[in-house]
């Protein structure tokens, strides 16, 4: 029976691609692209000639069945995103959520995700973390925030870079100004850069320049000392 695959894409580094992910869009029969013009560079450079259909968040809804009827037919189909793992703070779950439900196969193939190379490269505990993924632009925002106040484990989340310094302040505003951080933006690009610090610090860092790229923002969780602390000045 035919399959949906998932297939990483390269998050900047055009190396990053796995041999396997080539081998999937090369023999699959179409592939459901978060935004074409995007997918065509990468799939020009791999010499690879497949019909392409956009799958993208404001879509999905109305072309799902579509996408399962094919599959069921017989028609073997890779979801890419324009970068990274689909699903991830990315279009894919509800179509992998369908899937599963209409007893189709689901194969996710491992590669590139920001988060990943961030976390690590951030000196922080990577054995406990939490994922967060892009905060709420306007509507429970604060709400989301505030959860994070005495969250242990090391926070991940996904910014824009042109909402980095607002991101940065607030968090400052909710967990305090000492607490550390690490910043990573063009990560396997040429320009790659991560910036370590207290958010204050990064604060001051990044208000003097220009910030292009996708952001990893990754913070230190509470650690027993603060939380005790925070419990004391509670009670």
């Amino acid at each position: 029976m035919a399959k949906l695959y998932i297939v990483p894409t390269p998050i900047g580094n055009l190396e990053d691609i796995t041999l396997r992910a080539i081998r999937i869009l090369k023999e699959c029969d179409l592939i459901l692209a978060e935004d074409t013009r995007n997918s065509i560079h990468l799939l020009k450079h791999l010499q690879i000639e497949k019909p392409l259909k956009s799958y993208h968040q404001h879509n999905e809804h109305k072309i799902l069945q579509e996408i399962i009827e094919l599959i069921q037919q017989g028609k073997n189909i890779a979801l890419v995103s324009d970068a990274g793992t689909p699903a991830i703070s990315d279009p894919g779950f509800l179509l992998v959520r369908e899937c599963i439900a209409a007893g189709i196969d689901v194969e996710t193939l491992p590669g590139p995700t920001a988060f990943v190379p961030a976390l690590v490269n951030s000196g922080f505990p990577c054995d406990n973390f939490v994922f967060i993924g892009f905060l709420p632009v306007k509507k429970g925002r604060s709400t989301k925030l505030k959860s994070l106040l005495e969250e242990t484990k090391t926070i991940i989340l996904y910014e824009s870079p042109y909402r980095l310094v607002k991101a940065l302040e607030e968090l400052k505003a909710t967990l305090g100004d000492e607490r550390r951080a690490s910043v990573s933006r063009e990560l396997s690009k040429f320009f790659e850069e991560t910036k370590r610090g207290t958010l204050q610090e990064l604060i001051t860092y990044f208000s003097l320049k220009t910030v292009k790229g996708e952001i990893v923002i990754v913070v230190e969780g509470l650690n027993r000392k603060q939380k005790h602390e925070s419990e004391t000045t509670e009670a």
